[in-house]
């Protein structure tokens, strides 16, 4: 079964690359632009807000905040989150493709089924963190894993588990 879900994971991903979709805005009206391309967002506050679906691509997003924000669906697609602040985010359903998440604070956030292909993790705090059905590559599972610790307060899932590791 999991593999059926990360190949059919993988396929999408493929599908996403080849015939990328058009963002759609988020549902909150404080959600300007809907698209964020190439800027320099460094230190940027989007704690507590809802950026449902929102496109960060090639933004550096060093050292934000996006502490208890909403960002089911986001695509962050070669953007920098070093050093961010994302706990207790919602990340499910997102992408972030080429995306460094280095030191970053992951902190009981939800990655539920997101695709998070050639993004790298070193570092980044990961306790409470739920990455059920997500996709991830095999050597970062691996360096999560070391880490890897505490129960997701939302979904009830272990960080390990979630990860699949051993």
């Amino acid at each position: 079964m999991k593999y059926f879900l990360r190949l059919s994971a993988f396929l999408l991903l493929l599908i996403l690359l080849i015939v990328p979709l058009p963002a759609i805005a988020g549902s909150s009206s404080s959600v300007t632009p809907s698209t964020y391309s190439e800027s320099d967002l460094i230190n940027k506050d989007f704690a507590g807000r809802v950026l449902q679906s929102v496109d960060f691509a090639k933004v550096d997003l060093e050292e934000a905040d996006f502490s208890d924000a909403d960002i089911r669906g986001a695509v962050f697609n070669a953007s920098n989150l070093a050093n961010a602040n994302l706990t207790g985010v919602d990340f499910s359903y997102g992408f972030g493709y080429l995306t460094n998440f280095n030191g970053a604070d992951l902190t009981n956030a939800n990655f539920q089924e997101s695709i998070l292909s050639f993004s790298t993790f070193r570092d980044a705090k990961i306790n409470g963190a739920d990455f059920s059905f997500a996709v991830l590559d095999k050597s970062q599972v691996k360096q999560l894993c070391e880490n890897a610790s505490g129960v997701n307060p939302k979904t009830g899932v272990d960080t390990r588990e979630s990860l699949g590791c051993r």
